[in-house]
């Protein structure tokens, strides 16, 4: 079975993947037109440093989604490894918590924990996944995921989707890292270098990873990872 192809999943995710791209072609337009790539980032990790509250609350209209491509590879990964239990880092609108919940159910079922700073965007999240018929499998929580993600996700994680704050990758793995099967996928999106210590951390075998840069998307500083310990 495969929900991506055909059905009510496919047709929810058709037309947020229309709306994201209605409503972020602003924003996408207006810092292309004033900066290299490398100097967006920039200015992302220096805002987030800065406020990190505030800036994405000025966000909160934004989807700033995963392609459809990405949607795909997140999908095809959570069957890959027989996933049950998912953690997510930055849920916004929804979008990647259907992909990968829609692998959960095509699988028989499974929990996909997902964590936004924006209460907004939780609601239209939560509405987006119900639109999908998927409600069931997923929990959304509201807050900074430092603090919403410490009582822990009620067992071992199979998998993790990190596209929140840039800054706060390395230290969401952290916190997660206790808790992950070996063998499991952390998958980064937007996982840039300048960000944080990111990278050069899940590239260090002596931590425990495997970790190679994904191909698609280029620019996007997606990072595929595996838990080797």
């Amino acid at each position: 079975m495969d929900s991506l192809s055909s059905g009510l999943v496919a047709a929810v995710l058709q037309r947020l993947h229309q709306e994201a791209e209605a409503a972020d072609a602003p924003l996408m337009q207006a810092y292309m037109s004033e900066a290299t790539n490398g100097e967006v980032i920039g200015q992302f990790i220096e805002a987030e440093t800065k406020d990190l509250t505030g800036l994405y609350r000025g966000l909160a209209g934004n989807f700033l989604n995963v392609s459809p491509e990405f949607g795909r590879f997140l999908y095809m990964c959570a069957r890959s490894c027989k996933a049950k239990r998912i953690v997510e880092f930055g849920s916004s609108m929804g979008i990647s918590a259907i992909y990968t919940a829609a692998a959960l159910r095509d699988m028989g079922g499974g929990r996909l924990i997902g964590t936004d700073l924006e209460p907004s965007k939780v609601a239209r999240a939560q509405a987006n996944v119900a639109a999908a018929g998927l409600a069931d499998l997923v929990e959304f929580r509201v807050g900074d995921a430092r603090e919403t993600l410490k009582p822990g996700v009620g067992g071992d994680i199979d998998m993790v989707m990190l596209d929140g704050a840039f800054i706060l990758y390395l230290p969401i793995l952290k916190l997660l890292e206790p808790h992950l099967k070996p063998g499991a996928m952390i998958i980064g999106e937007n996982a840039f270098e300048e960000g944080s210590a990111y990278i050069d951390y899940v590239r260090d075998p002596q931590n425990g990873y495997l970790s190679l840069p994904l191909p698609f998307d280029p620019g996007r500083g997606n990072e595929f990872t595996v838990k080797t310990k």
